[in-house]
């Protein structure tokens, strides 16, 4: 039973190779892929995220099920990763072209229909985005891009000074009718005799 658990069944060179090249696949498929599918902004794209792990299971352990043989290639892709990851942060030009670049999707105000085609993103997908991070239309979005990594940001519009000023003339208005509000209830009496 021990032997069954703990001896891997595969070389441990090929456990150690196995999770490289998947690593290697994904990292190129997913890039080919659009960032779209690492932002999971519907349930379609979440199923291929989630089904995607169990898809390339086998080809990471192979005919190995032993504990040892997992742990192995774990620790393969553990350290792969943090090596790639140190290499593109001391290399920024080779990271962007890993990773790509942010796609601007609203510039000042003015939807880029052409780029969200390009990123497969509806309008009402981005709307959707905008309304978890607070904004109620897109009206109120000056830019908008999707990051390498799929996370979409948003920038709101910044009012213009009329608006500012307008906004001030409320604040007043509404403090006055409120002191006039007040001034009415104390001149008149609280209880009318004739």
């Amino acid at each position: 039973m021990w032997q069954h658990m703990l001896v891997p069944s595969i070389p441990i060179l090929e456990k150690i190779i196995r999770p490289i090249l998947v690593y290697g696949f994904l990292i190129v498929a997913l890039r080919l892929a659009g960032k779209r599918e690492l932002a999971q902004l519907n349930p379609f794209d979440l199923v291929v995220l989630l089904t995607l792990s169990n898809t390339v299971q086998n080809a990471i352990i192979g005919e190995d099920n032993s504990l040892s043989g997992g742990l192995i290639g774990a620790a393969t892709l553990l350290l792969v990763n943090y090596l790639v990851i140190r290499f593109l942060f001391a290399h920024d030009r080779v990271d962007r072209l890993v990773e790509g670049q942010p796609d601007v999707l609203i510039d000042h105000g003015r939807l880029r229909e052409d780029h969200l085609k390009s990123e497969l993103l509806t309008k009402h997908e981005l709307e959707t985005a905008a309304h978890r991070q607070g904004f109620a239309d897109l009206r109120e979005v000056d830019h908008a891009e999707i990051e390498p990594g799929g996370g979409l940001f948003f920038t709101r519009k910044k009012p213009t000074t009329g608006e500012v000023q307008q906004s001030e003339l409320i604040k007043r208005l509404d403090a006055i009718s409120l002191q006039l509000s007040e001034l009415r209830a104390k001149v008149e009496p609280s209880g009318k005799t004739e």
